[in-house]
């Protein structure tokens, strides 16, 4: 662990009725880095960035911000969640549910419609601000939603599985437009998926976690570096070999549990 890095979860376990669902788990994320975290269902993946938010206090062990411990969830630590759908408010328009990140900072009314107007351009939305989320396909509903984080400004952006529902030629759309906004932005980002490619097209680093972890069997099982050039490309970086050789690594862990 650095002093620099942004984030570091260090020897983080969590335990519900006596059962330890993440053992004892270290890394760290740089600022402007993208982590990608893998692994099989139930392994922990999702407790794993809830814990690292704030969300759900640590058993053992300790999460750090600047070096400073996290007692809960800050502002400066957004929050993408998987069921997008649930995650708008249906009565709210899309212009509304973005204001309510504002709302709960405190930023005052008059200053909320230039950065209300600023998220939803990064998003591709501004045309639909005053549509309602029923009104709105799946991706569209998911980029409102991180509309919603961008205009909190954050430092981190923590996502769970967000693009898990959606189809596949969205799907890869909204990889796209998250690249583009983390290198233009210079966001951090740590994020949770099932998809093998999804985490080595987007992730500086992929973290992969291994189910039933215990005693003697810690969560934490690789850190993979992606070294492959910036920016990417739907096809021309999935034919790269070494984007070839970490899915084949990923997916013989994932499956086999080695090499």
């Amino acid at each position: 662990m650095q002093a620099a890095d942004l984030l570091c979860v260090d020897r983080v376990a969590i335990r519900y009725d006596g059962r330890e669902v993440l053992s004892p788990t270290s890394f760290s994320v740089a600022r402007g880095e993208f982590v990608c975290i893998v692994g099989p269902s139930g392994c922990g993946k999702t407790t794993l960035l809830r814990a690292a938010s704030g969300l759900v206090a640590a058993s053992a062990g300790e999460v750090r911000r600047h070096g400073l411990p996290m007692s809960g969830p800050s502002r400066e630590v957004a929050f993408v969640f998987q069921d997008y759908g649930r995650a708008l408010l249906p009565w709210r328009t899309v212009e509304g549910n973005v204001s309510l990140a504002l709302e709960a900072a405190g930023v005052p009314a008059g200053l909320r419609p230039p950065r209300i107007a600023e998220a939803l351009a990064k998003v591709g939305l501004t045309r639909h601000a005053g549509k309602f989320p029923m009104q709105l396909s799946g991706g569209m509903q998911q980029r409102a939603q991180i509309a919603r984080c961008l205009a909190q400004k954050p430092e981190l952006m923590m996502m769970d599985e967000p693009f898990g529902a959606l189809d596949a030629l969205t799907r890869q759309g909204l990889q796209d437009e998250l690249a583009r906004l983390v290198r233009e932005d210079g966001l951090t980002v740590l994020f949770v998926t099932h998809d093998l490619e999804e985490a080595i097209y987007l992730g500086d680093r992929v973290i992969a976690l291994q189910a039933d972890p215990g005693p003697g069997r810690p969560s934490l099982a690789r850190m993979i570096e992606v070294d492959i050039p910036r920016p990417r490309d739907q096809l021309t970086t999935k034919e790269h070999p070494e984007f070839l050789r970490l899915r084949r690594e990923l997916f013989s862990f994932i499956a086999h549990g080695h090499d």
